[in-house]
């Protein structure tokens, strides 16, 4: 088991925290008087779709769906586990997805796809605190995203390691 002493802080609780306020400045000229429905992927962005959600200025419905790829390793599986994906009618809707990180793809590729297979929204984005381009397998990218990081096992601020760590107010990488 790792502690948090085997851990570099990669991203400080300010650098996060300046990186959503960016973000949600974005996002309010995209929408502005629109309403959005802010689809949060569970349990990774629940703090992210938290901060960002203060910052936005139009009325925000909130919806949780739960995916998984990761299982207890160091490395995405590449295969996407729909744990609870049931959502409220999406049609004529301004959808926002919200992820913790987006790095090979698959799990933003599979709710994209998902979506856009179930509903006929007026509107659908990807915002990503995170972009690992770097281990992008699938042509998709984030329409918005915080911070781009290189190919470090992350935790801290919503991201786990095998369930613990997430409570973390800073982003930190597993000194191997």
């Amino acid at each position: 088991m790792i502690t948090e002493n085997d851990l570099k802080i990669l991203f400080s609780k300010e650098q996060i925290q300046e990186a959503i306020k960016v973000l949600g400045d974005r996002i309010n000229k995209d929408y502005a008087g629109e309403e959005l429905f802010l689809i949060c992927v569970l349990k990774g962005a629940v703090m992210f779709m938290t901060d960002l959600s203060k910052h936005l200025k139009m009325p925000v419905d909130m919806e949780f769906i739960r995916l998984s790829s990761y299982g207890s390793g160091f490395t995405s599986s590449g295969k996407v586990n729909a744990v609870d994906i049931s959502l409220p009618d999406l049609n004529e809707k301004n959808v926002l997805i919200v992820e913790d990180i987006i790095d090979t793809g698959h799990t933003a590729k599979f709710l994209v796809d998902f979506i856009n297979h179930n509903f006929k929204t007026k509107s659908l984005k990807f915002c990503s605190l995170l972009d690992k381009k770097i281990k992008r397998e699938v042509d998709i990218d984030p329409d918005y995203y915080g911070l781009e990081v290189d190919d470090k096992f992350l935790v801290g601020y919503g991201l786990d390691y095998d369930g613990f760590y997430r409570n973390l107010p800073y982003i930190g990488y597993i000194k191997i």
